[in-house]
C-alpha cells in the first residue's frame, strides 16, 4: 500500500504532534504480511512550501483505526491515552517511522525527554532521511545540553530539505545563543527569512547580530 503525506511549512516554529507527524494510509488486510525492517520511503520536495514523505507498507485496518484515534487523543490533549495507543501501533509497525516520530513528539510534550529521544532514534533507524525526526531530535539534544549534536541534527534535516524553516530557525537560535557562532546564526536567520519574511522577532535578531559583528 502506497500513500503520501504532505508536510506544508507553517509560520510557527513549533507544531503539535498531529501536524508534524508523517501520516500514512494503512491497507486493510485479513492477515497482513509483517512490515519490512526498513519500509521503502521517499522525500519529495514541493518547491519552497513543503515536502511530502511517502512510506510503503501493508498494515491491518484495525491498526489504522488505532493510529487515527491516537492522533485524535493527542489533538484533544489526552496525551497519556494517545501515547498508550501509539506504543501499541508502533509495536505492530516496526517498518514505519511515523508512529515513532509521533511518540517522540508526544513524550516531549509530557516532559519525558529520554523516551522522546529513544523513539526519534528508532524512527531514524527506519527512515534515516526523515527531516522531521532530525529536527525534533535536535530540539531534544539542545534541551539536554548536547549542543554539537543538536547542530548536527538540524544540519541533517536541512541537508535533506534546505527550505525546512523550522530546522533553519532552530539552527540559527542554537548558533546565536548556545554556540556563540554569530556567522552561523546570521546566515541561518537570513536563510530563514527568505521563507518566513514576516517574522518580526527574527528581523530584530538579525539586526542585533549585525550590530555585534560590527556590520
Amino acid at each position: 500500500m502506497n500513500s503520501a503525506a504532505p508536510y506544508t511549512l507553517l509560520p510557527n516554529p513549533r507544531l503539535c504532534a498531529a501536524l508534524i507527524a508523517t501520516i500514512w494510509m494503512l491497507g486493510a488486510c485479513a492477515t497482513p504480511p509483517p512490515a519490512p525492517a526498513t519500509a521503502p520511503s521517499r522525500v519529495e520536495i514541493d518547491g519552497q512550501v513543503g515536502f511530502t514523505i511517502t512510506e510503503d507498507a501493508e498494515v491491518d485496518i484495525e491498526v489504522n483505526s488505532d493510529y487515527e484515534q491516537a492522533i485524535s487523543d493527542l489533538e484533544m490533549g489526552r496525551l497519556e491515552q494517545g501515547i498508550a495507543r501509539l506504543e501499541s501501533v508502533a509495536a505492530g509497525t516496526s517498518g514505519l517511522s511515523a508512529p515513532r516520530i509521533d511518540l517522540g513528539i508526544a513524550y516531549h510534550r509530557v516532559g519525558d525527554l529520554d523516551a522522546a529521544e529513544k523513539n526519534l532514534l528508532l524512527a531514524l533507524e527506519t527512515n534515516p532521511e526523515h527531516p522531521i525526526a532530525h529536527n525534533e531530535l535536535g530540539i531534544i539534544y539542545r534541551k539536554t545540553g548536547r549542543f554539537a549534536q543538536a547542530r548536527q541534527s538540524y544540519e541533517a534535516a536541512l541537508a535533506i530539505y534546505p527550505g525546512f524553516h523550522f530546522a533553519r530557525r532552530n539552527l540559527a537560535v542554537l548558533c546565536d545563543i548556545y554556540l556563540a557562532d554569530l556567522d552561523c546564526a546570521l546566515a541561518n536567520y537570513q536563510a530563514y527569512m527568505k521563507t518566513v519574511p514576516d517574522d518580526d522577532e527574527a528581523t530584530m535578531w538579525i539586526a542585533d547580530i549585525e550590530n555585534r559583528l560590527g556590520r
